[in-house]
């Protein structure tokens, strides 16, 4: 029942949901499509692999700052370090970001450290097969080559492990509770007891 002196309710709800609404039918479908265009441009590359090398590089903001991700390329600084020439670095599967700049040691190190193992695992083929450059790899090199489909280098997390060993005689007498209760009253009297000190001083 309708209270007080208030708007009659006259709700127009009449506004073809069924004609604005986003269906999204066709998802499986575009899966099949990803994937069958990947395995298309797999095939036309072959035997170049089907993503670039990513540096790694530390999130923003202190909230995700200890996280390391994939970066959009490596820096000018971080190629000439490891020898490598902008161009000559995309022509062979490295991408390269000319705005980031380098504000860490150990990152830089580390990208450095990526590309020189990436150099080392590359299999250049020759562009004219009669006449290859002392920088192509040699024909059974070529031979075992194969093509990474998935990510280059992915970043891999250090897992902690945890050393077992057995509990001492010295480490059962003492007793973690009663050390944590000390240092608690240690703490809450450190006052009293500095100002008990000087007046005794001070006598």
């Amino acid at each position: 029942m309708v209270k007080h002196n208030n708007i009659v309710p006259n709700v127009h709800l009449h506004k073809d949901w069924k004609l604005r609404v986003k269906t999204w039918f066709d998802q499986p479908g575009r899966k099949q499509t990803r994937r069958r265009k990947r395995a298309e441009k797999a095939a036309a590359i072959f035997p170049r692999p089907l993503q670039k090398l990513k540096p790694i590089v530390q999130c923003p903001t202190v909230r995700y700052n200890a996280k390391s991700r994939l970066g959009r390329g490596f820096t000018l600084a971080e190629l000439k370090a490891a020898a490598l020439s902008p161009v000559y670095a995309r022509s062979v599967g490295i991408s390269v970001d000319h705005r980031r700049v380098n504000r860490s040691e150990e990152n830089f190190a580390r990208n450095v450290a990526r590309l020189n193992e990436y150099k080392n695992k590359l299999v250049l083929f020759p562009r004219n097969a009669s006449k290859p450059k002392a920088t192509d790899a040699s024909a059974e090199e070529l031979e075992k080559a194969t093509q990474q489909r998935g990510v280059l280098m992915p970043i891999k997390a250090p897992r902690a492990r945890a050393e077992k060993r057995a509990i001492t005689a010295e480490e059962k007498k003492k007793s973690a509770f009663q050390t944590l209760r000390v240092a608690r009253s240690q703490r809450r009297l450190a006052g009293y007891r500095k100002k008990k000190a000087e007046e005794e001083a001070n006598k």
